[in-house]
This record gives structure tokens, C-alpha cells and sequence, in this order.
């Protein structure tokens, strides 16, 4: 298990592919060059405030929209140490996981923290806020080694001795 503290972020609902990077960013060379424009239509200045090992909680459907590997690899690189929403898209859920994005289902704490508050999160038990825990549902131990090895390419490198 590991056990990570981090800065909230907190969106709403329906936040789709769209809104995580908008298509008109999609041409840029890079997902660097790329990620200063995440989440520009819902906040134009979340990207540039948001800091290493910080936590994004949202509502649910998180990710809906369209199968753009993009928004995943964009969160990621804005160094967001994990989302936490009440749920997901089916298909930026497993995107996410093959580019080692940790996500975590809850459909509680959305509704108890604000912007700006610390959690703790002990992965696959429990978020931990102000002294309260909020159960969560661990991932496959599959699942988990592709997340720690940074994304399914480093995870199949690994599991074949490339890297």
C-alpha cells in the first residue's frame, strides 16, 4: 500500500475529454507543449496552478466524451498525483491506467472537501480527511503494477526485462 497527501483540486461532473484538452491543442508537437492548455475552458488558469503530487477530485462521469489518449497523458504531466471521482468513462478509465494515471473511485468525497484542502490517500483502503476515512475499492494487482511502472509500454518493458 502506499499513502500519499496532496493539495485538492475540485471539478464537477461531466468533465469530458474536451475540457481536459480541447481539440484545437491536439496539433501541438508534444503532450508538454500540450499541457499548459489543460482544463483551459472550464479554468484557463487551473494548469499553471496546479503543483506536483496535487489531487483532482470530481463528480461523475469523469472523462467522458471522446477516446483521446491525450487527456490521461495531459493530467499526467501536469504531475497530478491521482483523480478521484464518484466515476468514470469506461474507455478514459483504461487509458488512463496504460499510461499509469492512478484513479480512484468514491462517491463521498466530492461532497466533503473544497479547494485547497489536504487529503491523504492510503491506496487500495481508504481517503483520509480531517480525522474521517472514506473506504476505496483496490485495483487489481495487474492494474497496480502497470500504474507504478509509469503506463502498459513501461509495465510489458519491465515484465520482458527490456528496461
Amino acid at each position: 500500500m502506499e499513502q500519499f497527501t496532496g493539495k485538492v483540486w475540485v471539478l464537477g461532473d461531466d468533465i469530458d475529454t474536451d475540457i481536459i484538452i480541447p481539440t484545437e491543442y491536439l496539433a501541438l508537437p508534444t503532450v508538454e507543449d500540450m499541457k499548459q492548455y489543460g482544463f483551459s475552458p472550464l479554468r484557463p488558469e487551473l494548469a499553471a496552478q496546479i503543483e506536483e503530487g496535487d489531487i483532482i477530485v470530481a463528480g461523475k462521469n469523469f472523462g467522458c466524451g471522446s477516446s483521446r489518449e491525450q487527456a490521461p497523458e495531459i493530467i499526467k504531466a501536469l504531475k497530478v498525483k491521482c483523480v478521484i471521482a464518484k466515476s468514470y468513462a469506461r474507455i478514459f478509465f483504461r487509458n488512463s491506467i496504460n499510461n499509469g494515471l492512478l484513479l480512484i473511485e468514491n462517491s463521498e468525497i466530492q461532497d466533503v472537501v473544497k479547494e485547497g484542502d489536504e487529503i491523504t490517500v492510503k491506496t487500495g483502503e481508504a481517503i483520509v480527511f480531517n480525522g474521517k476515512s472514506y473506504p476505496i475499492a483496490s485495483l487489481s494487482e495487474n492494474l497496480m503494477d502497470i500504474i507504478n511502472a509509469g503506463g502498459l509500454v513501461k509495465a510489458m518493458q519491465k515484465r520482458n526485462g527490456i528496461i
